[in-house]
């Protein structure tokens, strides 16, 4: 039982916290489920001090759903300063951050700025880390569904895609929290890559949406120009296991 550990989940309410939480909690270790729902709030400061007492790891996995590049550039710098420096306080071995595949190359898009200027904030605070950059989720196709659709068709950008379910996100952030800080950027993507539309077509099929699904280059990523590999990892990274017919089918 020595091996047991208490991680606290920034986020721990949300799609991938509420995992994370309930993954380590059968694991037999002491899960902290931090929301400002229960008054633990990573950007005010509030509840940090006694969240972290005694805690080995903290999973960052805040957000801020936002398109306004000031706004969500001050939630995740501010949040993550807040969070590392109570960390060091606290004696917190490791730090892991959830963030984006290639977020350095899609700065041009409000949100990956932000995720990228909260990266930088963790590097450079001192703290032990592991920032963890996966790729987008099966449970965001839906919305990037809707998103691109008009008048009948949905248009989307020339790009490959190598969607990841958001358990296989969960399970690989725990597994970085109970290790070692590697104090370095890893990649996490899905079992499958192909191209952008064959996973839209996909998700649209399984919901009896006929509508066409066209790839078009001169469409960019919600204000980012992407090139074919923007949106995949380009090098080593971790490899997720559920399919998108297997995620569809659950």
């Amino acid at each position: 039982m020595t091996n047991l550990k208490k991680v606290v989940v920034i986020g721990g309410t949300g799609l991938i916290g509420s995992k994370a939480v309930k993954l380590l909690q059968d694991a037999g270790h002491e899960a902290v489920a931090a929301s400002s729902r229960n008054g633990i709030n990573a950007y005010t400061g509030e509840g940090l001090e006694a969240a972290l007492t005694g805690a080995d790891a903290v999973i960052d996995v805040s957000n801020m759903m936002s398109f306004d590049k000031a706004a969500i550039t001050d939630f995740f710098e501010t949040s993550s300063r807040n969070l590392t420096s109570a960390e060091r306080a606290a004696g917190v071995r490791h730090h892991v951050l959830l963030s984006i595949v290639n977020a350095d190359q899609l700065a041009a898009n409000p949100y990956m700025a932000g995720k990228l200027a909260q990266e930088e904030a963790v590097v450079s605070s001192g703290q032990a880390y592991t920032i963890v950059r996966a790729t987008q989720f099966h449970e965001f196709i839906e919305t990037l569904a809707g998103a691109y659709a008009a008048d009948g068709v949905v248009k989307v950008p020339d790009t490959d895609f190598q969607p990841i379910a958001a358990s296989d996100v969960a399970s690989a952030l725990v597994e970085a929290a109970l290790g070692e800080p590697k104090h370095a950027t890893v990649d996490l993507a899905g079992p499958e890559r192909a191209a952008f539309e064959s996973f839209i077509r996909a998700y649209l099929a399984a919901k009896g949406d006929g509508n066409p699904v066209i790839a078009d280059a001169a469409v960019d990523y919600f204000g980012a120009s992407v090139a074919k590999d923007s949106l995949v990892p380009g090098g080593q990274y971790i490899k997720g296991r559920i399919t998108i017919a297997e995620w569809l089918k659950a």
